[in-house]
């Protein structure tokens, strides 16, 4: 059986590893102003400041469009949480770094989605308020986990979201909700990047705790769920839509990853190892 190391000592082991992939990561990222996508001269005032208040005959988007752009503004609005939690494990040197660029980067999705829907009036902004206040009440919670069931964690759930983002794109009814998708997809497929690089250095450092880590992740997955006014969930309505459906996780999700991670040929585990591979055999292309 092979040794494991501690979360502190894996922080020292991998610092080298997050510092060259967050240079990389901002070489590799665009610069974009979430300002020129949204459609200031469609702006009007609402009746508090003497306009006329929304309602629904003012949306030009279909059903879909205005439901993934919503659940897009919620997660990413709830970014303090998921920053807290993250934070709580790599709240040292490059590894802070990186959580602050993240974090950045997050919160710029929620400013970009959120001026968009109030500018053209996509949705009920009250409606749209009190959804967001009590998903931020509610806030963000996932059980405690040591730092490489985070990193896996994080790499699935930005794949995830890029998943969405693209099909959001590929059926939204209006262009510049499919160029905001598209630019989001972007995104979340450089910071996937990010994640799942520093889990590839993990499986290097200790590849049976790696790989341990890997599977307990995968059997627990579930994108982060966003409960509608009318008592649905995102994740049904997104599934119906065509959107995002957990079904297709194994293949558009896990799949790329763990042929990334080399999970099916690697030769380094232990007995340990091998039993967390096992557990992931379903997966095997």
């Amino acid at each position: 059986m092979q040794k494991e190391l501690a979360d502190r000592e894996l922080l020292d082991w991998l610092a080298a590893e997050v510092e060259a992939n967050l240079t990389r990561h901002i070489a590799a990222a665009a610069e974009w102003q979430p300002h020129d996508y949204v459609p200031w001269d469609d702006g009007r005032n609402f009746e508090f400041l003497g306009g006329t208040d929304w309602e629904p005959g003012q949306s030009e988007l279909s059903e879909v469009s205005k439901l993934a752009l919503t659940v897009s503004v919620l997660v990413a609005d709830n970014l303090p949480s998921y920053h807290r939690e993250i934070g709580m494990y790599l709240r040292t040197g490059a590894w802070w770094r990186w959580v602050g660029r993240w974090t950045a980067e997050e919160n710029r999705h929620e400013i970009l989605i959120r001026n968009y829907l109030m500018v053209t009036r996509a949705v009920d902004p009250i409606g749209l308020e009190r959804m967001r206040m009590a998903h931020m009440t509610e806030s963000f919670r996932r059980p405690a986990m040591h730092l490489i069931d985070v990193l896996a964690t994080c790499a699935f759930e930005e794949l995830a979201a890029a998943v969405r983002h693209r099909n959001t794109a590929a059926t939204a009814d209006n262009p510049i909700v499919a160029s905001i998708a598209e630019r989001l997809a972007a995104d979340d497929e450089l910071q996937a990047v990010f994640f799942a690089n520093i889990v590839a250095a993990a499986l290097d450092v200790v590849p049976d705790q790696a790989v341990r880590a890997i599977a307990d992740r995968v059997a627990d997955f579930h994108v982060p769920v966003v409960k509608l006014a009318d008592g649905t969930t995102s994740d049904e309505v997104l599934a119906a839509a065509g959107i995002y459906n957990s079904a297709d996780e194994p293949a558009l999700v896990f799949g790329p990853l763990l042929e990334q991670w080399k999970i099916f040929t690697r030769t380094d585990f232990s007995e340990v190892g091998e039993k967390a591979r096992a557990e992931l055999a379903h997966l095997r292309p």
